[in-house]
Formats: C-alpha cells, structure tokens, sequence
C-alpha cells in the first residue's frame, strides 16, 4: 500500500457513525437519523483507476448539514469533460455551534484548516439560532457576514407557505442583485482559493447562502446543472429530523398554523435556487459574468478554485 493510500485509510478510520441532528430556528435535541450512502467499501479503490477513493464523508452527530462540497462518497461528482471532484478538501455545513467534542476529533481528523462563517452578527448573538462556532484546536475562523433577515422575527412576519416560499426566491435574487452580498461571497470564493488545507464554510441551516457558495463552487468545477441541483436540494434530506423537531416546537409554542406558515422556509426547492440562476442570467449572461463582472473575481483566482476542485 502506497503512503498516500495509508494516509487516507487513516483519516477514514475517524469517520463518524452515519447520523443527522442540528438546529435553526430553536434549540433541537440530537436525533441519530441513518443516511443510506450505498455498499461502498470503506477504503475501496476504483477499479478503472490508480487512485484510492476516500471512504463516505462522516456525517456529524452535532451537524446536521455537514457535507463534501465535491459528493460523499465514491469518487466524486463528475464533471461535464469526464474528470471528477476531489473529496476531502472543500466542506460545507450549518453552524457549527454546538459541536461535540466527538464530532471535534472528526473534523480535526479530516485535516480542517480554515472555517468561513457567513452569518451575520445578529444571527450569531441570536439566543434561538446563535452562538459561536466550536471548533477543533488550530482550525482558523473567519466571518465573512452575509446578512440574513432574522429568523425568529421571520416566524412571526411570514402569513402563509406562499410567502415564505416567496422570501426564499427573493433571498437568491438578492445574491445576485446586491451589491453587499455579492461582495460577502466574493470573499468566501477568494478566500477558499487562497487557502491551505483544508477548508469549510457554513452558515445558520447550511442550506441557502452555503448553498448558493456551493453551486458556485461547482459551477467553476464543472459539474452538470442536473447533480448541481441534486446536492442543492439534499439539504432537505440532512435537515429533516431537525425540521421536524423545529416544526414541532413552533406549533406547540406559537399555533400549528405558524409552522404550516414556516415550513417552505426551513428547507429548500428547486425553485429558490432557480430564481437566482434566472436572476443571473438577466444581469450577466452566465455564471461566469455574474463571478467575473458580478462578483469582481478575477480569472487567477478562478483557476485556483478550480484546481482546488477537480481531480
């Protein structure tokens, strides 16, 4: 066995027990909910290749939207030219407020580096859905705020599933329209591309802007519109123990309308990520105007992500 193969069968050794738990709009207890992620063999090599394929991303006991930006397992997600995504190097995630000192070791295992955080400053001070990230020892953190409106204010403004659903679409709009937002997620790109080791970046659920973050990543990697949108709307598979359980509570300490109310805006639907894609290209054509004229980055730091991203 070669030293790199070694390397990676210990790192994989550290994975964690398949599970979902998290929290958004209220404190939620920790629910075990397994993942079927397939028969992949733990430290199995791709046949057709030389390279050892990492075994299945952990998922954390105490995060519940913790995933690989490049697919959890198998060799990761194709791209358009036949290449594959590097596992093992760019993360994504909810807030990482409450993490275990289990799912600590994990992350250090995994050789974190670097934690962006996008939350904004009344989000992170929020006594419902705040608080700082726990990290493990050594990990750099960074906020980089991309204001959201205040989700527990939302549970009390939003009158019906149409509306909620509605704030989600004009929130992906304002990605693109925005001059400050765009400036937060041209930071996180910029950042991402010049750091090293490896990287993560979250914000409250992990599912709207660190999905957006997300798609772009992908986008730049080359990754089809159809698995883009995939893992945009696995976010809902993620959160659903924690939903349910948020759900619950806002029925019980608000009205069940309240929650029927809120449900469209603790998950995420095609059609939120599509009104953002729209919204690009109305003001910039594709998504390569909306990073290069939207967001200012410039091709060297593209290239990086890129290099960064595909195998």
């Amino acid at each position: 066995m070669s030293t790199r193969s070694r390397i990676l069968f210990a790192r994989t050794a550290k994975a964690a027990a398949l599970v979902v738990t998290g929290g958004l709009l209220f404190a939620a207890p920790a629910t075990a909910v397994p993942l079927d992620l397939g028969s992949l063999n733990t430290g199995s090599v791709d046949l057709g290749s030389l390279d050892p394929v990492l075994a299945p991303t952990p998922n954390l006991a105490s995060v519940a939207n913790f995933r690989d930006v490049a697919g959890n397992d198998g060799r990761g997600y194709a791209t358009v030219d036949g290449s594959h995504l590097k596992r093992g190097v760019i993360y994504r995630s909810n807030a990482l407020t409450a993490t275990s000192d289990a799912d600590k070791a994990t992350l250090t295992g995994l050789g974190l580096a670097d934690a962006y955080d996008l939350r904004g400053s009344t989000e992170i001070s929020n006594p419902f859905i705040g608080g700082a990230d726990k990290l493990p020892d050594g990990v750099t953190y960074t906020n980089i705020p991309i204001e959201f409106k205040d989700l527990t204010q939302l549970a009390t403004t939003i009158k019906s599933p149409e509306e909620a659903k509605q704030f989600l679409v004009d929130t992906n709009r304002s990605f693109v329209t925005d001059p400050v937002r765009r400036a937060g997620f041209k930071q996180v790109l910029s950042d991402i591309a010049a750091g090293d080791g490896v990287q993560l970046f979250h914000c409250t659920s992990g599912k709207d802007r660190t999905g957006w973050t997300a798609m772009l990543l992908q986008t730049i990697a080359g990754v089809p519109a159809q698995t883009i949108m995939d893992d945009y709307l696995l976010s809902n598979t993620y959160l659903q123990a924690t939903n349910e359980k948020i759900l619950a509570q806002i029925s019980q300490a608000l009205s069940p309308q309240v929650a029927t109310n809120l449900e469209p805006a603790l998950g995420v639907d095609a059609s939120y990520l599509e009104a953002g894609l729209a919204q690009i290209a109305s003001d910039y054509g594709t998504v390569d105007g909306y990073l290069t004229e939207g967001l200012g980055l410039t091709a060297d730091t593209i290239a990086l992500l890129k290099a960064k991203l595909v195998d």
